[in-house]
């Protein structure tokens, strides 16, 4: 039996599932990376002193380095699966198979699929039935 994998991931945390030969895993993951909306408080009070606020482009690199190390980890937590689903309601997903795509040691199948907030149950579900490991086909 082959290992087949799928992520549920958002910019906060991703949502592993790993069917193989000895059963079924699921581990959570958090990416720790906040993302800063709105202005400063200088700002909102019509302070426009350039030391006070980051720059937007300078706050998104920012952000993108906090995740470097969350893909980094869930990559190396899907690393043996042959197939891998990725899926999930905003741009990470898309984030993370470029990612995968640039790993040094490959890339698995992968197969990417939006759908909005899922609870666990509903994120297993999903994996199982994309793969046909349905309880009910077994």
């Amino acid at each position: 039996m082959k290992t087949n994998a799928g992520v549920w991931i958002d910019h906060r945390d991703a949502i592993i599932v790993t069917l193989s030969e000895s059963g079924e895993e699921t581990t959570r993951i958090q990416s720790n990376a906040e993302r800063q909306f709105g202005h400063s408080k200088n700002q909102e009070q019509g302070s426009h002193e350039a030391s006070s606020a980051q720059p937007d482009d300078s706050r998104e690199r920012d952000y993108t380095g906090h995740l470097s190390p969350f893909y980094d980890e869930v990559i190396s937590r899907l690393s043996g699966a042959e197939s891998v689903l990725i899926f999930g309601p905003g741009e990470a997903k898309g984030e993370l198979k470029k990612r995968f795509e640039k790993h040094p040691n490959g890339s698995p199948t992968i197969a990417m699929e939006t759908t909005d907030k899922m609870t666990e149950p509903q994120i297993v579900a999903l994996i199982r039935h994309h793969f046909h490991r349905d309880p009910a086909r077994q």
